[in-house]
């Protein structure tokens, strides 16, 4: 027996047992009498018996087919929610969306982009996930976020890295720092005073120190912290030059640190949004990434000189 039938043979169905009249059927399915009889009659055949039963006079429901009746009306019901709800995910009317960020864009230039997007979808969830830049990428790999914001982690087979910026690395110091009169510094300027940097196995740190030993300087670093947050907050207080990205210059000010650029050489980063090669986002997650593609530009990450 061929169970298989289509929601067209269900509707047909339904548009019958509710009017008691195949005129009336046909109108509200928008079906030929001789179509409606053939979905009906191809609806019987694939659950082996007679659902309907046609006199002269009149045109009622076999036993069978009273029972089949709440059973297909419970079908399109929920056949016809699954399709709104699809329809509401793909047109961005509803959904959700999981993102891991560095905090010092998740803290910075993250929330006027997803302000500027929930305007335009208010029924879209949406989760930050503000970790540390390796841990950024893990999660992405692992499947527990759609898209991530971070640095470019290199060769792998497994992700795609989509650039949005340069991000350089910039000092931060108290007002009231004898170099706070420079516009610019320099690495040799930079290292001859009370460092303070992200602890080790940080790659922000390890990248600096890679291209520094190229120019045959060692970072020379007194203070260390976990957090960029610290750093600047360390900065401000005068403890020493801070060395932060270029991206969280705005936050350094708000601690009341002054931020400055470094030069001899520019030490810069790759920012953008990592996802997975072989995963499709969802509609949600890829307006996201369009917003994020779309606000996104190298002059809103320039240091502000003060």
């Amino acid at each position: 027996m061929n169970t298989h039938f289509t929601v067209k043979q269900l509707r047909a169905f339904v548009a019958v047992a509710k009017t008691r009249s195949f005129t009336e059927a046909c109108e509200q399915v928008h079906l030929s009498q001789p179509a409606l009889s053939i979905a009906i009659k191809n609806l019987e055949d694939s659950l082996g018996g007679k659902l309907l039963v046609r006199t002269t006079r009149a045109l009622r429901l076999t036993p069978e087919g009273e029972d089949f009746y709440k059973t297909a009306i419970r079908l399109l019901t929920d056949w016809d929610d699954a399709f709104e709800e699809i329809q509401s995910r793909f047109s961005l009317y509803r959904g959700k969306i999981a993102i891991s960020c560095m905090p010092s864009f998740a803290g910075n230039q993250l929330p006027a982009i997803l302000l500027k997007f929930r305007k335009r979808h208010p029924d879209i969830n949406i989760t930050i996930q503000d970790v540390i830049a390796e841990d950024v990428v893990e999660m992405v790999r692992s499947g527990r976020v759609e898209i991530g914001i971070s640095f470019d982690p290199g060769d792998a087979e497994d992700l795609l890295f989509e650039p949005l910026f340069e991000d350089d690395f910039i000092a931060t110091l108290a007002p009231s720092h004898p170099l706070v009169k420079e516009d610019i510094l320099t690495w040799q300027q930079v290292n001859d005073q009370e460092l303070i940097a992200l602890q080790r196995p940080s790659s922000m740190r390890m990248q600096i120190e890679r291209e520094l030993k190229k120019i045959k300087i060692e970072l020379n670093v007194s203070y260390e912290a976990h957090q960029l947050a610290t750093v600047g907050r360390m900065a401000a207080t005068g403890m020493g030059i801070g060395i932060v990205p270029a991206l969280c210059s705005r936050q350094m000010r708000e601690l009341g640190a002054i931020c400055k650029p470094i030069e001899a050489p520019i030490i810069s980063r790759k920012v953008g949004i990592i996802t997975r090669k072989r995963a499709a986002l969802s509609a949600a997650a890829q307006g996201i990434v369009n917003e994020l593609v779309s606000s996104i530009s190298d002059e809103k990450c320039d240091v502000d000189v003060e």
